[in-house]
């Protein structure tokens, strides 16, 4: 059985990246096919450790690089970047220190996944209010990997499931999402999302698109984005031999995509394509920044329940990046009891997604 690296960017050091890393780790390892290799604070990831009360069971070693990562299960391997000093360490703040940190974790990992150093790149969240004081202009992880790797079409795909979902745009006002619907745009999203269903193993993959109106503008009364961009994109996708259907009313098009008639549902804009995947994800409650309704890295809030789960995947890249579908949940961050489930998940994808891709 062939392994897989896959390196753990730490998140925003304030929020719960480090501890669901450290409730995770042995499931990780339990998986014969992941070597999992954390980068971040070595001093941020035992001070986790600590408080998830696992002190006695898991170590934190820090390496100089990937190749020297330890084989024992019990030893948790970090490329120590060395960015926060403990002493000092809160938690559940909004800080430009921890904004620079998260970034340097990602930017690190970017380097080592396009040298070949590691197979894909697993995100804790970050801040997009940390990252901005840092002097970010991204607002949050998949533009700031576009531009990284120099990609030009690219999607946020949710999965939670049986449903998985693209997004024609994410982080912009509604009415610029509106104007973002064009027929190029559409059609870019369904040719990422069809090659990254391939790379999760589904060889023939079914394509619907969500129309943007109510009903899919009921045949013009309701609109005419449907007949002038989307319904062209989905013609030129299906002459590319892409099996892509649509656009359907987007108020049926995820309960039927749930149900087996689609394997990805390309949504025209963020609370679109996210709502239906937190209904199931987010069950419970979930894991956002602070319980406020604002999420801390601009995809999800919650109050920190235990029941969170969800993959985030940005498709199109030459890289593979899969990241956990919730926020940094500054309000329990420092307390032990954030859920590891979406960044087992998320490990998994990615190491799906690498055996695929090592296999063509």
């Amino acid at each position: 059985m062939d392994t897989h690296t896959v390196g753990i960017t730490m998140g925003d050091p304030a929020g719960i990246g480090a501890e669901i890393i450290a409730k995770g780790y042995s499931k990780l390892r339990a998986d014969g096919r992941v070597r999992p290799v954390v980068i971040g604070d070595a001093a941020v990831l035992r001070a986790a450790v600590e408080n998830c009360g696992l002190a006695d069971e898991l170590a934190v070693v820090t390496v100089e690089s990937v190749d020297r990562a330890p084989a024992e299960t019990d030893a948790i391997p970090v490329l120590d970047l060395a960015n926060v000093d403990r002493d000092a360490l809160e938690y559940g703040v909004v800080r430009e220190d921890y904004g620079s940190a998260s970034l340097e974790y990602v930017e690190r990992a970017i380097e080592l996944a396009r040298e070949g150093t590691i197979n894909a790149i697993t995100t804790a969240p970050i801040n997009k209010q940390a990252t901005k004081l840092a002097g970010s202009e991204y607002a949050g992880h998949t533009g700031m990997l576009a531009d990284y790797t120099d990609t030009d079409s690219y999607s946020m795909m949710l999965i939670e499931d049986d449903l998985r979902v693209t997004h024609v745009s994410t982080h912009v006002p509604l009415r610029e999402a509106c104007d973002l619907v064009t027929t190029e745009s559409v059609l870019e999203t369904i040719r990422v999302t069809d090659d990254a269903l391939v790379d999760l193993g589904i060889d023939e993959p079914t394509v619907g698109v969500a129309g943007l109106n109510p009903h899919a503008s009921d045949g013009g009364v309701l609109g005419e984005t449907e007949a002038r961009e989307i319904e062209p994109a989905v013609d030129a996708a299906r002459a590319e031999g892409i099996d892509a259907r649509g656009p359907v009313s987007p108020d049926t098009i995820y309960v039927a995509a749930a149900r087996g008639a689609y394997d990805c549902v390309v949504s025209m804009y963020h609370d679109q394509g996210h709502i239906p995947i937190k209904m199931l994800g987010f069950s419970g409650g979930g894991q956002g920044s602070s319980g406020d309704g604002r999420d801390g890295n601009g995809e999800s809030d919650g109050d920190g329940d235990a029941t969170v789960s969800g993959v985030n995947v940005t498709v199109g890249l030459p890289i593979i990046r899969t990241s956990v579908d919730h926020g940094t949940a500054f309000d329990i961050a420092g307390e032990g009891v954030a859920s590891e489930r979406s960044l087992i998940q998320a490990v998994a994808v990615a190491t799906d997604m690498a055996a695929r891709r090592g296999a063509r």
